[in-house]
């Protein structure tokens, strides 16, 4: 039921394709700051929207720090290459996560970026704790497995069930928030679905989700979170376009 309503307004979308040219850029520029924000917000980034905004613009906020301003950039620059990847059509692979991963903390740790851990992490608040780092590389085939044979789960399971395995591996030191944001996102627009915006408002839900994915195995809240956004997002694009 949740994901048929979902395809209906997929479909509607579709249907009334190609959509008009200022609209979709409108709509993508929006799209871009309001992901950007949102992201990097809830790892702890204290710009605000228009600070972002400005950010993007190509501007220095005073009294921010380089390593704010860097995590906008970046962020950027791989929502960019996760739309590359989509329009070349390539396979996920782990070359093209770590490369992900490198854009996101490029600058801001560069011996880290891109890199699997070589330590034992906590993840702060959370029951789960991820695997010890020795076993990382296994952990992260069995999950690429898993992933090539999810041919026939729904796009939106699929997506929201990658995001919730590999932040549970937490392969990497830093940035495995975002990356597994822009993970999650890759597979949805790959789908021909729109991106998910999680809103730092709702960190709180958001964690718990995928805190009980990770202990119990039960992704439905996680899921079900997801869906809902991709319905909104949809829901969103309709009314700009039928609007016009």
């Amino acid at each position: 039921m949740m994901f048929s309503e979902i395809d209906a307004l997929k479909n509607r979308l579709d249907s009334l394709r190609p959509l008009p040219e200022n609209t979709v850029r409108t709509l993508r520029e929006q799209q871009i700051l309001e992901w950007t924000y949102h992201s990097n917000a809830i790892e702890g980034n204290t710009l605000t929207l228009k600070e972002t905004k400005i950010v993007l613009e190509g501007i220095t906020i005073g009294g921010k720090s380089l390593r704010e301003h860097f995590e906008v950039i970046n962020h950027k620059e791989a929502i960019d290459y996760v739309e590359e990847l989509v329009q070349t059509r390539d396979p996920l692979s782990e070359w093209q996560i770590k490369s992900i991963h490198h854009l996101v903390l490029k600058n801001v740790d560069n011996k880290n970026a891109g890199a699997y851990r070589q330590e034992n992490v906590l993840i702060a608040g959370a029951t789960h704790r991820p695997p010890n780092f020795i076993s990382i590389p296994s952990a992260m085939n069995t999950l690429m497995a898993w992933y090539e044979s999810a041919g026939d789960l729904h796009a939106i399971e699929r997506a929201a069930r990658l995001h919730v395995d590999f932040v549970g591996i937490h392969p990497f030191v830093d940035g495995n928030g975002r990356t597994s944001r822009l993970l999650m996102n890759f597979e949805l627009i790959r789908s021909g679905y729109l991106p998910v915006i999680i809103p730092v408002e709702n960190r709180l839900n958001y964690y718990d989700a995928l805190d009980t994915a990770h202990t119990t195995g039960d992704y439905s809240l996680f899921i079900a979170l997801v869906a809902e956004l991709e319905k909104q997002v949809l829901q969103q694009y309709l009314d700009l376009i039928l609007d016009n």
